[in-house]
């Protein structure tokens, strides 16, 4: 019940596919309404998706600022297959990619972090937000990008391989597989 309820903020509605399309080719005329727009409409899913790449909340700043930049300017060049979100969570993971080059690490979330990301969804109490947070924490890396882009921004699983260039039946098995660490953590009862 509670990933219901994140998934149900912010998520990316796929029906809206052809509205962020609008967004793009206007902001390839050089809208910067449409940008904004764009920006009210995914920015949660880009920076969720880039907080589970790089772990840690300042580079997802980075990242997400870096993403509308490269989006904007891109713009024009845009070619509509019908996934405008595949096209910028692929944006905003080449600089999730090129930010963890310039670290040369890897730095497991702190609490913080994911506390902020949690703290911005308002239909989630405090207790439900700790509850996530230790749930998250038994997750590998690729488990959370994989949760997150699925749960949180409403990715299809091909989609997903596509994305993190992983085959898709490694896909499935991880999003399984996380899903049963998560139910398992919370059948755990220590949280009520």
């Amino acid at each position: 019940m509670i990933l219901l309820d994140l998934t149900s903020s912010g998520r990316i509605d796929t029906d809206n596919t052809s509205q962020l399309e609008e967004y793009i080719s206007e902001m390839g005329k050089g809208s910067l309404s449409a940008m904004e727009d764009l920006y009210k409409s995914t920015s949660v899913s880009v920076y969720s998706f880039a907080l589970s790449f790089l772990k840690n909340t300042q580079d997802a700043q980075d990242v997400l600022h870096d993403c509308y930049i490269n989006v904007y300017n891109s713009a024009g060049r845009y070619r509509s297959h019908k996934k405008p979100m595949a096209w910028i969570i692929t944006i905003t993971r080449n600089l999730c990619l090129m930010k963890l080059r310039e670290r040369a690490k890897i730095t497991s979330v702190p609490q913080e972090d994911w506390e902020l990301f949690l703290e911005k969804s308002e239909k989630i109490s405090p207790e439900d937000r700790q509850i996530l947070y230790e749930c998250m924490k038994t997750l590998s890396e690729e488990e959370r990008q994989i949760i997150v882009l699925h749960a949180v921004s409403g990715f299809k699983h091909r989609e997903i391989a596509e994305v993190m260039k992983i085959p898709l039946p490694t896909v499935l098995s991880k999003y399984s597989r996380a899903l049963k660490k998560l139910k398992k953590q919370l059948m755990k009862g220590e949280y009520q």
